[in-house]
């Protein structure tokens, strides 16, 4: 048993190996395509051609019979050839030689004329020499080398002294002399020559062109007469059929040649690693480097019809297996993975960039993290869900802060808070930065207390004590009549707030300069107690006195400094806070804002030098509806105010001598300086809110030649 099944075995298995070895012969016989097997016809005749037989046909013989391309017609007896639309009579057909001999029908109809009716010149074939692989037969023949063009001229003047022209006699046939009408003459030219424009005689035509079988060494003796060129075209010319035979014999795109003697077609093995070959008649490596070559072009043309968008290229399908094979792979297969290729780098580029931006804010985040844990700060880290959860989702939005927006919130324990959420950050989180270290270590009556923060990735907020009031612009600028504050209430919150920035200036282990006091930055609690409040532009500072190098300005148009603009002025210190202050002071005095380019009159451009006329020239600016001793604290407010807005930092005062002087009596204050380097100001008022003498202020016209 074990026996037999060894048997069964070994015979499968060599059914296996003939299998596959069946299959690499298979793998190398050439892929051609299968010839057409042509039955058995009867040789067909027609005049002197008695033996027209494969390839060629006659118009009425059976379908399978011939190639259609050497289609012959049979007319009065007679073989005619169309040839480039034109009739020629055929001669002969010589079958061993591959050669048929053809004669232009003019010639050979009208004995009386002796001009061709068609234009033929050998442009029209390609000699036999230069049939190459590329032909596939497409050229039905070729034209034989021992061949003579001979030229038909219409002169207006007779040519003399050349023997090349040899005269036609056309006036014997009226036929003949309405197509010369004149001196015409046959040129004949060897087939080695071209016609050129410097070797025909000026003033003639030329009318037709043919060709003739002429030695080359009968052709240069000369000295023909016309009977002799006649008789040359009557016995016409030899076209080859070489092409067609060689794509039979030998396969498409192989070159062949014919021996003379016997009429074997011997096929050129120069080509049988050509690209196109389908011969059996190579040896095994030659053919597999055929079809490798195959392969390559079928990819070149198939790439070359992508890029192009075209499949001109492809319109006349080779169909081999290894070239067609070929053009799917470089028209499909090629550019798909050069597409997926470049697609995928792409994708990689990509997400490089996204992994190299995102640890570039996984740095900065890491930043604040460790910064939030070197530092002892007091506030409560929040976790972003419990800051979500806290404000309802972001529910209730209480405002919109250069950084970020406001949001209300409320805390476990029932109290209400605003949550900061920052969207708008520079690029490493220094505004977080400073908000959370100026605020988060200090405890100021009018300094706004930080409750916690929240730093997850890219989120980050802020938890602050709410401040039911709202900010202070809604009070001194509202023209809506909601809560009036009284004058007495407007000096005490303007004290708080100079308390409050004297206390960063002065009070804290580093100086905090806030550089953006304006009213929307100063919050009031229920009991309108103002709180300093958005320190995202806040800067620390080690020397109470020392110059804050800045690169770029900060702060709010309106309430910056000049020396934040001009380096000319002074550098930049704790004095421009006082600056701010001073901008803040002079608008919660008159309840209006100092700068107004919308204004209908120019005074209200600039009303801290209106103010400062007024004092100048000892006029009492009473405000409406104010008692005596509202009015002595509104004066001293802008007495004030004029003080900390003086161009010269070095005049202006610190914030505990703001105090101080707001502290103070009236009558202990002196008039500053101008704040304007102009001094040509005229002012001319109406009268509304705020008196002096006959003047008022909200409706005065102001004329100045400070427009800068």
């Amino acid at each position: 048993m074990e026996n037999e099944a060894s048997c069964r075995w070994c015979s499968c298995s060599a059914r296996t190996l003939v299998s596959i070895f069946a299959a690499i012969l298979l793998l190398f016989q050439p892929n051609c395509i299968a010839k057409q097997q042509h039955q058995p016809c009867p040789p067909s005749s027609c005049g002197i051609i008695g033996n027209i037989s494969f390839p060629f046909r006659l118009k009425d013989d059976p379908s399978h019979c011939g190639d259609t391309r050497y289609q012959l017609d049979c007319v009065n007896n007679a073989t005619l050839l169309t040839l480039f639309s034109g009739k020629y009579h055929v001669q002969d057909i010589d079958y061993k030689r591959y050669k048929i001999k053809v004669s232009d029908a003019g010639a050979v109809e009208d004995s009386n004329c002796f001009i061709p009716r068609n234009f033929l010149w050998d442009g029209n074939f390609r000699p036999t020499g230069l049939v190459g692989p590329d032909d596939f037969g497409s050229q039905p023949f070729v034209l034989d080398l021992d061949f003579t063009r001979i030229g038909y001229f219409n002169c207006a003047n007779p040519v003399t002294g050349d023997p090349r022209y040899v005269k036609v006699d056309t006036t014997h046939t009226s036929r003949c002399a309405t197509q010369g009408q004149g001196h015409v003459y046959a040129l004949l030219e060897p087939s080695y020559l071209e016609y050129r424009v410097k070797d025909i005689t000026v003033g003639c035509d030329l009318m037709v062109a043919t060709l003739a079988n002429w030695s080359l060494s009968e052709a240069e003796k000369g000295n023909f007469t016309y009977d002799e060129i006649h008789k040359r075209i009557i016995e016409g010319f030899q076209l080859s059929w070489l092409p067609v035979i060689c794509e039979n014999r030998c396969g498409k795109g192989t070159k062949c040649v014919i021996n003379e003697s016997n009429g074997e077609v011997q096929c050129d093995r120069h080509f049988c690693h050509y690209a196109y070959h389908t011969t059996d008649k190579c040896e095994p490596l030659q053919q597999f480097w055929g079809y490798t070559r195959a392969y390559l072009r079928g990819i070149i043309f198939g790439i070359g019809s992508r890029i192009t968008f075209s499949t001109k290229q492809l319109d006349n399908a080779v169909g081999l297996q290894y070239f067609d094979g070929g053009i799917f792979v470089g028209r499909n297969v090629i550019p798909i993975f050069l597409a997926a290729r470049y697609l995928i780098g792409v994708v990689l580029l990509f997400v490089l960039l996204i992994y190299k931006w995102r640890r570039r804010h996984l740095s900065i985040y890491e930043n604040i993290e460790n910064f939030l844990l070197d530092s002892n700060l007091n506030p409560i880290r929040y976790g972003y869900k419990e800051i979500k959860k806290m404000t309802g989702g972001f529910k209730v939005k209480l405002g919109q802060g250069g950084f970020g927006s406001v949001y209300k919130g409320k805390l476990r324990s029932g109290l209400d808070v605003a949550v900061k959420i920052l969207t708008k950050s520079n690029d490493n989180g220094q505004d977080f930065i400073n908000e959370v270290a100026t605020i988060g270590t200090i405890h100021h009556v009018n300094v706004v207390r930080l409750i916690g923060y929240c730093v997850e990735g890219k989120k980050r907020g802020l938890v602050y004590e709410f401040m039911p009031n709202g900010s202070l612009d809604k009070y001194i600028f509202s023209k809506e009549k909601g809560i009036p504050l009284s004058h007495e209430k407007i000096y005490e919150i303007s004290l708080g707030i100079a308390g409050g920035i004297a206390y960063l200036h002065e009070g804290c282990d580093m100086q905090i300069l806030h550089f953006d006091i304006k009213p929307h930055n100063i919050l009031l609690d229920v009991n309108f107690v103002p709180k300093v409040s958005d320190f995202g532009l806040a800067k620390l500072h080690a020397e109470n006195d020392g110059v804050v190098n800045l690169t770029a300005a900060r702060g709010t148009l309106g309430y910056m400094a000049p020396e934040l603009f001009y380096k000319n002025i002074g550098g930049v210190s704790y004095k421009a806070d006082v600056y701010s202050f001073g901008m803040l002071l002079m608008e919660m005095a008159s309840r209006r804002r100092n700068s107004n380019p919308h204004a209908e009159h120019s005074s209200q451009h600039y009303f801290p030098f209106w103010i400062y006329d007024q004092f100048k020239e000892e006029k009492n600016i009473n405000m409406n509806d104010a008692s005596e001793e509202d009015n002595i604290l509104s004066k001293k407010m802008f007495m004030v105010a004029l003080w900390c807005i003086q161009l010269n930092p070095s005049d202006r005062p610190s914030m505990s001598r703001v105090v101080e002087m707001l502290e103070g009596k009236i009558e202990s204050l002196e008039l500053p300086p101008r704040p304007s380097f102009h001094k040509n100001q005229t002012y001319v008022h109406d009268d509304d809110d705020i008196v002096s003498d006959q003047t008022s202020f909200t409706n005065s016209t102001y004329s100045d030649s400070y427009l800068g």
